[in-house]
């Protein structure tokens, strides 16, 4: 089956941005530019402009036309993303190692973060993620057993935590806060940046039908990533 031209435009347009033939801020053709470099119509050069757009690669202005994002990957403030997912959208890869993943008793914050009683055994798990050969995101995650049957035998190097609890107790609330921090020296070594480095850390609790499934503190190097967000009134 032959690829979509609305993808290989894509795919031409993301090539000349990694390889910084084009630079955050740089304008990208237009979508006549688009359509008759590569025989199609305007509305499929438009599609590839679109979805770009919504995938925060490109930053659309009605008026001025398409330009380069800032260089650093965005997630929506607005929708819960696998990791994995996130970075594959990109065009790049992912792999992540585990740097820990246990049994343990909850503490009196993370008990009531779970819903559950002080001592309560929970799982532990302590991911890093990449994309490409940089360290992403360094995921801490407590999850309650009852919603989370075989977590400890899984392989998270192959699937997130986020997607295979997702799969096993299907998503229906949650709850997330945004803030700066900065972080201690393992975490800093494990990211592979300085102490000094401002990151974010996003803070996310969900449920499932049934009750509170897990709480995650997931933590970025504020220079590689960024959180943003689309609203239409």
């Amino acid at each position: 089956m032959s690829t979509p031209r609305y993808t290989v435009i894509k795919d031409h347009i993301i090539r000349r941005i990694d390889t910084r033939r084009w630079k955050a801020g740089d304008r990208v053709p237009s979508e006549n530019e688009l359509a008759t470099e590569f025989a199609v119509s305007r509305m499929t050069a438009r599609r590839a402009l679109q979805e770009l757009g919504e995938e925060g690669i490109l930053v659309r202005t009605q008026g001025l036309g398409s330009f380069v994002a800032d260089a650093r990957p965005r997630s929506s403030m607005l929708e819960i993303h696998s990791i994995d997912r996130e970075i594959t959208a990109r065009g790049h890869a992912h792999r992540a190692d585990v740097l820990k993943l246990e049994e343990i008793s909850a503490d009196n914050n993370t008990a009531l973060l779970l819903g559950l009683d002080e001592g309560t055994s929970i799982y532990h798990s302590i991911l890093l993620h990449w994309e490409n050969d940089k360290p992403l995101q360094y995921e801490e995650r407590f999850v309650n057993p009852r919603f989370g049957k075989g977590y400890l035998d899984q392989d998270f190097s192959g699937v997130t935590p986020s997607s295979y609890l997702s799969g096993i107790s299907p998503l229906t609330e949650a709850d997330q806060s945004i803030e700066a921090v900065s972080v201690d020296a393992a975490i800093a070594g494990a990211l592979k940046i300085k102490r000094s480095e401002p990151c974010l850390k996003v803070s996310r609790r969900t449920w499932c039908q049934r009750g509170i499934v897990n709480f995650a503190e997931l933590i970025y190097p504020g220079s590689r990533y960024r959180l943003g967000g689309h609203l239409n009134f």
